[in-house]
């Protein structure tokens, strides 16, 4: 689901269609308890579809979970599929040491989609205080702060059909 800060962002922003999934039922039940969304179903992203029909969701955001432990960056396809042609997808990641080898991953395979005409990237931005730190050892440059990246993509449109 979009995190507790997100989804009341963008109910202030008049979108008013937010649908929701997680994996945790507990996470499910803070979500419901906000009242912001249409449905929210569970869904483990990376073992299983996302349960949306294809090219359906103007956007699609995923922040807060897109790390290592977490979200495979082979599930980034599967976000792609869910949105439609023209559509954009809000991507997040963290900067931290323990996340460096997950966020290179995740980079290739948006590169790798962008390659293949799939989506052009809108906005790559780093943010020095994404969120609190948990150790010491994971602050950036001792601020007690970790650094994170947001990714902004627009799903190409289809191509139309040629005739003859």
């Amino acid at each position: 689901c979009p995190s507790a800060r997100l989804s009341p962002q963008l109910h202030r922003r008049g979108f008013r269609c937010l649908d929701g999934v997680d994996g945790s039922a507990g996470m499910l039940e803070r979500a419901r308890s906000t009242g912001l969304y249409r449905q929210l179903r569970p869904c483990v992203l990376g073992r299983e579809p996302l349960p949306a029909p294809a090219e359906h969701y103007d956007a699609v955001t995923v922040v807060g979970a897109l790390g290592e432990g977490q979200v495979p960056s082979a599930a980034v396809p599967e976000l792609l599929r869910v949105t439609k042609p023209g559509g954009f997808l809000c991507l997040t990641t963290r900067s931290n040491p323990s996340n460096r080898r997950y966020k290179a991953e995740l980079e290739a395979a948006l590169e790798g989609l962008e390659r293949q005409g799939a989506w052009r990237k809108v906005l790559a931005q780093e943010v020095e205080r994404w969120e609190r730190a948990t150790s010491e050892e994971e602050s950036t440059q001792g601020t007690g702060y970790i650094s994170g990246v947001v990714y902004i993509y627009r799903k190409c449109p289809v191509p139309p059909l040629e005739e003859g």
